[in-house]
C-alpha cells in the first residue's frame, strides 16, 4: 500500500472536470495521485492520455501517466491533440477510458484534466469524478503486481478523415476562410484539414503557444474575436471562425465580421443535418433562442429541450437517439461522433452549407434570426454563497 502525505485541494474538482492554477492548487503530485485514483476507480486495462499545448501540459501529462502506470494500468500516449480528438480516439479505437490534460479556454496559469469512459461517455462529478476525488485525497493506493506500460499513438489523420466524412468534399467551393486558433490546438489541426479541401485557409495565431500572447483562448467573449473580425474584413473572407484553446468549441463570424452566436450556429448546422437526415431528433439547451426549436420543427426535425451542461445533453441524446445537440457556449454534439462535441465537425458543416447555398453567410442567417437575443450576461458578486442563499430564500 502506497500512502502519500501531501494534501489535494478538493475545490479543483469541478462539475465536469479538474481545473486549477498550475503549481498552486494543481500540482504534479496532485495529478499523479489523481492518475492513480482514476486507474483504481476505472478498473480498466488501458487508458488513452492526450494533452494540449499549455506550458504545464507536458509535466502534468508525465505525472498522470506515472500515476496510472504505477497503479498497474497501461497507457496509450496520444500526444498533442484537441479535446474532441480524445473523444474520437476513445470511441474509434474502443479504448475503455481516456484522459485529456487541458484547461480549455482558461487563462495561461491554469490547467486541468477531463475524463471519459468507453464510447467517450463523460465522467462528471455525479458520474464518477467525486469517487476519483475521494480516492486521490485519501491517498491510500494498493500496490499492483506490476507497473503498466506506455505505448504511443498518432490518431490525428484518422480523426480528420472521420470529421470530413460529415460533408461532401466535392461540394466545397474555393471559399476564403479565416481561422483564429487562439494559439491553441486548432493551429495544429486546421492546416491538415484544409489539405483535403479546395477552400483557402487564412491562418491567424496558429503558433502553439500556451502563454496566449495575442488574446485569451476564450472566443465566447467578444473582445477575443476582434482580431478575427478585422482579418475577415482585411482579406475579404467569406467568413471566419475562432476556436478555443483545446479546439472543441467553434465561434464563427460572417463576411462582414459580425459575430454569429450559438443559436444561429445551432440552426445553420441543424439545417444542413436535416437535409441529410430528414425528420431527425435534435436537442438544444434551455438558454438558446426561441427561434431554435421553431425552425428545427419547420425544417422537419424534432426539437427537444434540455438543461445546460454537456454531461446532461450527451445522456439525453443517447436516450433519444438524437442526431445532433448544441449549446449557446459553442459546444456541438454529434450522434455519430459517439455523442461527443466537435468544433471541427460543426465548422465543416457550416463550410459545406455556405458552399452549397452559394450565398453569403449573413444572408443564410437573416431568415433564421427571428428573435432578439441578449447574449450571455455574466455578473460578478463578492459573496457567492450569500447570494445563492438569498435567491433560495426569495424563490424557495
Amino acid at each position: 500500500m502506497t500512502t502519500t502525505d501531501s494534501s489535494i485541494d478538493p475545490t479543483i474538482f469541478k462539475a465536469y472536470d479538474v481545473r486549477g492554477v498550475y503549481g498552486v492548487d494543481l500540482t504534479e503530485d496532485a495529478v499523479y495521485r489523481i492518475g492513480r485514483a482514476a486507474a483504481i476507480y476505472l478498473n480498466v486495462p488501458v487508458i488513452a492520455v492526450c494533452r494540449d499545448m499549455r506550458i504545464s501540459s507536458p509535466q502534468l501529462t508525465a505525472a498522470a501517466i506515472r500515476g496510472i502506470t504505477d497503479q498497474g494500468v497501461n497507457v496509450v500516449d496520444c500526444g498533442l491533440t484537441t479535446t474532441d480528438e480524445l473523444y474520437f480516439i476513445v470511441g474509434y479505437y474502443n479504448f475503455p477510458a481516456g484522459i485529456m490534460i487541458t484547461a480549455s479556454h482558461n487563462p495561461k496559469e491554469y490547467n486541468g484534466m477531463k475524463f471519459c469512459r468507453a464510447q467517450a461517455y463523460p465522467i462528471s462529478l455525479d458520474t464518477g469524478l467525486a469517487d476519483i476525488r475521494d480516492l486521490a485525497i485519501r491517498g491510500d493506493f494498493p500496490e499492483p503486481e506490476h507497473k503498466g506500460s506506455v505505448t504511443h499513438l498518432d490518431a490525428t489523420d484518422d480523426y480528420i478523415k472521420h470529421a470530413l466524412s460529415y460533408i461532401d468534399v466535392s461540394k466545397i467551393r474555393p471559399l476564403k476562410v479565416v481561422v483564429d486558433a487562439s494559439n491553441g490546438m486548432a493551429g495544429m489541426v486546421m492546416p491538415r484539414v484544409f489539405q483535403y479541401l479546395p477552400a483557402h485557409l487564412v491562418p491567424l495565431y496558429f503558433e502553439l503557444d500556451g502563454t496566449f500572447p495575442n488574446h485569451s483562448p476564450s472566443p465566447i467573449e467578444p473582445e477575443n474575436l476582434v482580431a478575427l473580425q478585422k482579418k475577415v474584413l482585411e482579406v475579404g473572407a467569406d467568413f471566419g471562425a475562432a476556436f478555443d484553446g483545446d479546439a472543441d468549441r467553434m465561434f464563427p463570424v460572417d463576411e462582414h465580421g459580425q459575430i454569429v452566436d450559438g443559436s444561429m450556429v445551432m440552426l445553420l448546422v441543424s439545417n444542413n443535418i436535416l437535409r441529410k437526415y430528414p425528420g431527425s431528433t435534435i436537442l438544444y439547451n434551455l438558454i438558446l433562442s426561441k427561434s431554435v426549436p421553431a425552425l428545427i420543427e419547420r425544417d422537419g426535425g424534432k426539437a427537444i429541450r434540455t438543461r445546460v451542461g454537456h454531461s446532461y445533453i450527451k445522456a439525453e441524446m443517447r436516450k433519444d437517439n438524437a442526431i445532433f445537440g448544441g449549446e449557446h457556449s459553442g459546444h456541438f454534439y454529434f450522434r455519430d461522433n459517439w455523442f461527443a462535441d466537435s468544433g471541427l465537425i460543426a465548422f465543416l458543416l457550416i463550410l459545406e452549407l455556405v458552399s452549397v447555398e452559394n450565398k453569403p453567410l449573413s444572408e443564410l442567417i437573416k431568415p433564421l434570426d427571428t428573435w432578439v437575443r441578449s447574449g450571455e450576461i455574466n455578473t460578478h458578486v463578492n459573496d457567492v454563497q450569500g447570494k445563492l442563499k438569498a435567491i433560495e430564500e426569495h424563490f424557495g
